[in-house]
């Protein structure tokens, strides 16, 4: 395989095309269990019937693991949003429909949502007592079984030539409550400073989905502290303002 045409740099993974394959080379700091923990979730996620880039294998390349998939030629969904401004609009309501079929789905297999987010609270950088009111605002919500991406936003989305979209990225994806996969990206959003779009999908996906706004609201200071484990320092404080206004969600 060749590596000499790179696509994207992101999270520490650069990902590379060579022909009709895609390879995602992980950085070093991901163990073997992360790399195969991601191919586990992108082969679950194929069985479920949404159009995703079919896995090829799982390889090491210069000490690095790699996963190599089916490229797929077209462009993300954010940079057709980029490059067509008076089409926002439409293009957001393909998003949410997207994000909807989403959770129709089931895959049993998936782990845990509200596990997973158990896990992420406890290391978050908090005090006991708020920690502990998080714990029991998530223990109080309905526990789903629904597939969930964990990272849905339109720059994982790949429109191919003949229109099919097809949805990257399943490294974070779990089973469990679609009002949290939904609270998540509307948090994405706003921490690229789209914040009219975050409202716009928001609204959309509330009358698509039939979920009330005020319960994806509820989820949002338990997603925010989740996520406020990693990226960077203004996007910690940022998500944890959200923690300090879960008294005005109730």
């Amino acid at each position: 395989m060749k590596l000499d045409r790179m696509i994207a740099v992101r999270n520490r993974k650069t990902v590379f095309r060579d022909g009709d394959k895609c390879i995602k080379v992980f950085g070093p700091s991901y163990t073997k269990a992360d790399v195969l923990n991601e191919a586990l979730n992108q082969a679950r996620i194929e069985e479920t019937g949404l159009n995703i880039p079919e896995i090829l294998e799982l390889t090491r390349i210069d000490g690095k693991w790699a996963i190599v998939s089916r490229y797929i030629e077209g462009k993300t969904l954010k940079r057709i949003m980029d490059e067509n401004p008076d089409k926002k609009a439409e293009l957001m309501q393909r998003f949410v429909d997207l994000h909807v079929l989403i959770h129709s789905k089931t895959c049993p297999l998936l782990s845990r949502q509200r596990e997973k987010m158990n896990m992420q609270m406890i290391k978050c950088n908090l005090d006991a007592t708020t920690r502990y009111d998080l714990h029991a605002r998530l223990d109080s919500m309905s526990g789903q079984s629904r597939i969930c991406h964990g990272d849905f936003r339109p720059s994982n989305i790949i429109i191919d030539k003949n229109d099919t979209p097809y949805i990257l990225d399943w490294s974070h994806a779990t089973q469990g409550n679609p009002s949290a996969d939904a609270a998540r990206t509307y948090l994405l959003f706003w921490l690229e400073g789209q914040i009219s779009g975050a409202k716009r999908y928001l609204e959309m996906y509330s009358m698509k989905s039939g979920i009330e706004i005020s319960m994806v609201e509820k989820w949002m200071p338990i997603v925010a502290a989740a996520e406020s484990i990693s990226g960077n320092e203004k996007e910690r404080e940022f998500l944890l303002s959200w923690v300090r206004e879960m008294d005005n969600v109730r």
